[in-house]
Order: C-alpha cells, then structure tokens, then sequence
C-alpha cells in the first residue's frame, strides 16, 4: 500500500493499547508519533503538524478530556477520536463535550476504528 501522508498522534499510557493501535495503523504507512500523556500531546500537537489524535482519555498527569480542551484551543479544526475503555452511560456525551470529534470503546473494533479515522481525514476508506 502506498505512503498515506497523514500524521497521527497516538495517546496512550498503556504499552499494550499502544502496540495494539501501532499493528493497526502500520498497514496503511500513517506517518505515527506518540503521546504518554495529555500534556505530552498538547506539547507535540503545538510543536508539529499533526492531521489526527487518537486520544485516550484516562491517563496519569492530564487525562485526555482536558487535553482535548487544551489542543482544541490552538488548533479547533484537529480532528480527535477518544479512546477509552470507559463506556458508562454518559461518558461519551462527556467526552465529546470536551471537544472530541468522534469516539471509540475499547477493546478497539479494528474495522470499526479505521472508517472513523479515514472519514475524520476526508479519505476514501479502503480496507488492507
């Protein structure tokens, strides 16, 4: 499959989340950098060029619902997809409220994920 010249910001703190979204991407040669916390995605989303965040939202130092509201400030057109293992009613209306553009439960639906990231980058979806 042929570069897709998009750059996606992975946050997450957990190692296993990480390469589990890292073995889903790497079909499709996103450019990817990463985040092991909220503040470390506000800094490199400030820093660098970056066309989506995957943005999980319990983390240590700054969950990513606060996170959100910081990127959004200096950058409101960044498409975000929260990620989260916390699916309690409500949450997702949370969530979204922080700023996120769209979001997924875990444990990640790999098909699911990839028509929610492609759409949010006004790509044609095109399976591996």
């Amino acid at each position: 499959m042929e570069k897709i010249n998009k750059t996606i910001l992975i946050v997450e703190d957990v190692y296993d989340s990480t390469a589990l979204l890292e073995a889903y991407l790497k079909p499709y040669n996103f450019n990817l950098l990463y985040a092991n916390d909220g503040q470390e995605a506000v800094d490199i989303c400030k820093n660098n060029n970056i066309d989506l965040v995957l943005m999980d939202i319990k983390m240590p130092f700054m969950g990513g619902m606060e996170a959100t509201e910081l990127i959004k400030k200096n950058k409101p057109d960044l498409p975000i997809i929260a990620q989260t293992a916390y699916a309690l009613k409500g949450d997702k209306e949370k969530i979204m409220l922080s700023g996120c553009d769209d979001y997924i439960s875990k444990p990640i639906n790999k098909s699911l994920l990839m028509k929610k990231i492609f759409k949010a980058l006004n790509l044609e979806f095109v399976d591996e």
